[in-house]
């Protein structure tokens, strides 16, 4: 039994399980201290990088805008009309003549309101011809009395100094003009009785010898009148006969017999009518032209009559012995002025009248030239008013349409915009004041969104931005291809090239909290288990960018790597692995 014991409890096994189990842990610790720095890299960041390399860039910046019709038109329709149809849409490309849409026509108030305005110019115009001419008869009157008075006071006054002279030439000279007053009252009568016959067409009571012709023109006149009333008559007759309806059964040929009746009288009714209207012409022509003569005369003797009535009163006066000479002339003076005064009121009234029917007549001319504007207006609004077809009047493409079917079009409001495609397209983007200064016209701008590959934009005119105060620039394009107004283009416009130290991809550039710019790059570092990679933050400034890259400058140099891309976010300093290439 107590050989069993030492069998069991051998020193020399217990030794053997303690070394195989340190055996195992040296195994195990090497095994790990062999594998520790795959195993760690497996939990650290998978980056990928890039060189920085030093090259040509070309910067680049990306602008969208609406393309714009270089010129459009509106489409208008004078008047008020009904649209019965419309043949375009918006979107629709209409070439020069195509119908756009169909009027129709409908009670319009306008045309009433003009036809109204038009009969009341007409009727102010009708008044206005019916003013009184100016009559001046008091105031030649009142002159002719002021020259009488005149040339008796110079009369008396030349007597006066004649000192009376021979009293029987005196009788004479008193016999003479009381002969002279006789003669002329006795022509003045017969002046008053032909005036009286011409105003009333009654020659019995008028001197033989001053009617001339008058009385064979009246007889004329009268006769061709009654000539007209008589077949006048006829045609009358044979005119009823005509329209009222046969009841004792007249042939055919009665008809046209009866038709050719009245044929022949109505041309014999023209002829009546002809000699009517010049015989009645004839007749009035001789008797106003020998009218303003007998007025005429009238005038004249009127005026020997006062003179010839201020003489005699004049000799009845006893040849001014009453006054003294001194007296005499002022006399002569007084009613010289009195005359001079008259006159000159006179002829300033005819002035002012003058002026004030020139005035008149003006404003009757524009009266009239208004009246046939308007008249034209009428003319004009109802043949728009007819149903007619609206066209283009240019090839271009429909922007908007804007009425519907069964609505009525108002003067001046455009039913329609067409942008005209012959002027060509625009597109203007906004760009910084600094960058607009590296771009030239000419210039091409790459279309993002061109997927037919047919639209070109070049860089037409650079200009002020029309917001006050703003530095930035607008750029106007030039856009050609197969383009819609409307249609929004990504542009690539580029602002130049240059060589630069440090190009980097541009995903690689991050903004930081302070308003600038870092990248990370790696940084080897050795250890006893081979080398460890850091991220490490670089602070550089945008010198340049275009759709891919940017040229930077700081604490970077070419040949550096740049983390472009990581498994998983990497912070300055973090430990990553580079990806197996």
């Amino acid at each position: 039994m107590s050989d069993n014991k030492e069998k069991e409890y051998d020193p020399s096994k217990r030794r053997n399980i303690i070394k195989n189990i340190l055996i195992v842990f040296l195994l195990v610790m090497l095994v790990l201290t062999l594998f520790s720095n795959t195993i760690m890299n497996r939990s650290l960041p998978e980056i990928q990088t890039e060189r920085v390399a030093s090259g040509k860039l070309t910067e680049r910046i990306r602008k969208s805008g609406p393309v714009e019709a270089n010129q459009s038109y509106e489409v208008k329709i004078e008047g008020n009309k009904t649209i019965d149809e419309i043949k375009i849409k918006a979107g629709q490309q209409v070439k020069k003549d195509d119908v756009l849409f169909i009027t129709g026509t409908e009670e319009n108030p306008e045309i009433i309101t003009q036809e109204e305005a038009v009969e009341a110019l007409e009727l102010e115009y009708q008044k206005a011809l019916l003013a009184e001419p100016e009559d001046y008869s008091k105031e030649d009157q009142a002159i002719r009395n002021a020259r009488a008075d005149l040339n008796a006071a110079i009369e008396k006054r030349n007597k006066a100094y004649a000192n009376s002279g021979s009293v029987a030439q005196e009788k004479a000279d008193l016999q003479n003009l009381k002969r002279d007053l006789s003669s002329k009252t006795a022509r003045q009568e017969e002046l008053k009785a032909m005036i009286l016959a011409l105003d009333t067409d009654d020659f019995s009571a008028a001197p033989p010898e001053m009617t001339g012709q008058l009385v064979s023109l009246q007889k004329a006149a009268v006769s061709a009148e009654t000539d007209y009333n008589t077949v006048y008559g006829l045609y009358a007759e044979l005119i009823k006969g005509k329209s009222e309806p046969s009841t004792d059964g007249s042939s055919v040929q009665e008809q046209a017999d009866l038709s050719a009746q009245i044929e022949e009288v109505r041309k014999d009714l023209e002829e009546k009518e002809e000699a009517k209207n010049k015989a009645e012409s004839d007749y009035t022509s001789a008797k106003e032209s020998l009218r303003r003569d007998l007025v005429s005369q009238l005038t004249d003797v009127n005026n020997s009559i006062d003179d010839i009535n201020n003489k005699l009163a004049g000799y009845e006066d006893g040849a001014g012995t009453a006054m003294s000479l001194e007296e005499y002339d002022a006399d002569v003076v007084l009613k010289q002025r009195t005359l001079e005064d008259l006159i000159i009121e006179l002829n300033d009234t005819k002035k002012t009248d003058s002026i004030t029917n020139k005035s008149a007549t003006l404003d009757l001319e524009a009266q009239k030239k208004k009246i046939e504007r308007e008249k034209k207006k009428l003319e004009k609004m109802k043949t728009e008013n007819e149903t007619a077809e609206v066209k283009s009047k240019y090839n271009g493409i429909v922007r908007s349409v804007d009425i519907k079917p069964g609505e009525s079009t108002v003067p001046d409001v455009p039913v329609a915009v067409i942008d005209i495609s012959e002027e060509g397209y625009t597109l203007k983007v906004k760009v910084e004041g600094d960058k607009a200064k590296r771009v030239k016209v000419g210039t091409e701008a790459e279309v993002i969104n061109n997927w037919n590959g047919d639209i070109k934009a070049t860089v037409k005119e650079i200009r002020n931005d029309t917001v006050p105060n703003s530095k930035d620039r607008e750029i106007v394009f030039n856009v050609e291809g197969e383009v819609d107004p409307g249609t929004s283009l990504d542009l690539s416009i580029p602002l130049g090239s240059g060589n630069y130290d440090a190009v980097v991809p541009k995903s690689a550039v991050y903004p930081d909290s302070k308003g600038g710019n870092f990248v990370l790059i790696v940084e080897s570092k050795s250890s006893p288990l081979g080398n460890r990679y850091y991220a490490e933050k670089v602070a550089v400034e945008i010198l340049a960018s275009d759709e891919t890259s940017s040229a930077v400058q700081g604490e970077i140099k070419a040949g550096d790597f740049i983390i472009t891309t990581a498994s998983k976010p990497v912070k300055p300093k973090d430990q990553v692995r580079m990806k197996d290439k």
